[in-house]
């Protein structure tokens, strides 16, 4: 009995360890992604300088009258990164919301009822995973056009297949659970049961599939306006800024610096928060 309880002991320094490893990650992209956030709300309502505004300053280095310097136009940078950040911020987080919102009304209805439906739905969504997000992007902007909106409904369609799986195998495992049972004894609707019960039961599930996603949504549209099909000028990219700042990497290292590590701070700080929350439930 010693001999178990002794070797039962080192298990809650491992648990205390874990835990403030997962409150570190959760403390570290809490703080980031509130600044981030803060930029983004305040850069859709103020800006130090107008970001179309050329001025003969040309890649000037980060001063007190620009705090992150200005670009080969002269433009203030600090300005035309609190706009960029903002529209890659919407972008995603619209593509987020239709493919998570269509994804997760797929998985749902799919999971729960299978048969025929689930069958053609789930070999559509293994259709468009077949093929790479980003490439398969660039063919439908080529076809349709490029554009915000255009960009949204195209990542948006593309991002529901993650969505509809995760969800799909949730509910399929939730479905056999008693409280369905019960639920269906006591006279509930499938809808009810789907939507009132067992949806709220993925929600463990979905949090950190809405993380990533966002995540690659940044990526994505990031991708995109460095290739040049993204967001049209003279409106602010992250990614457009990023390849026009290549050129000039030697004369003016902070203006793909910055750029860079705003894109990395976007996606860093609910990565860090999604790590803290698996990082709980572990310990």
């Amino acid at each position: 009995m010693l001999l178990m309880l002794g070797a039962m002991r080192p298990d809650k320094p491992r648990k205390t360890v874990s835990r403030q490893k997962a409150n570190g990650f959760l403390i570290a992209g809490g703080i980031i992604t509130a600044l981030m956030a803060a930029l983004v709300a305040v850069g859709w309502f103020w800006t130090p300088y107008p970001t179309t505004a050329m001025s003969r300053d040309k890649f000037l280095s980060p001063c007190v009258s620009h705090l992150l310097g200005t670009d080969n136009l002269g433009r203030d940078l600090l300005s035309r990164i609190m706009e960029g950040a903002g529209s890659t911020f919407l972008i995603a987080l619209c593509v987020v919301l239709i493919g998570g919102i269509v994804g997760t009304v797929i998985g749902c209805l799919t999971g729960y009822f299978g048969g025929v439906a689930d069958a053609v739905l789930m070999r559509v969504c293994d259709a468009i995973t077949a093929f790479p997000s980003i490439l398969l992007a660039l063919v439908l902007i080529a076809v349709f056009g490029s554009g915000k909106y255009r960009i949204i409904l195209i990542l948006g369609i593309l991002f529901i297949p993650s969505f509809a799986r995760v969800v799909r195998g949730e509910v399929a495992k939730q479905r056999t659970q008693n409280y369905v049972a019960s639920a269906k004894l006591m006279g509930a609707s499938d809808f009810r049961i789907i939507f009132l019960h067992i949806l709220p039961n993925t929600f463990q599930v979905l949090f950190p599939i809405l993380t990533i996603g966002f995540n690659n949504a940044v990526l994505a549209e990031a991708s995109m306006s460095y290739l040049g099909i993204g967001v049209r000028p003279p409106d602010a990219s992250l990614g457009r800024m990023l390849s026009e700042s290549q050129t000039y990497l030697a004369r003016a290292p902070w203006y793909a610096l910055c750029t860079g590590l705003a894109i990395v701070l976007m996606i860093l700080g609910l990565s860090l928060i999604s790590e803290g929350i698996q990082q709980r439930r572990r310990a």
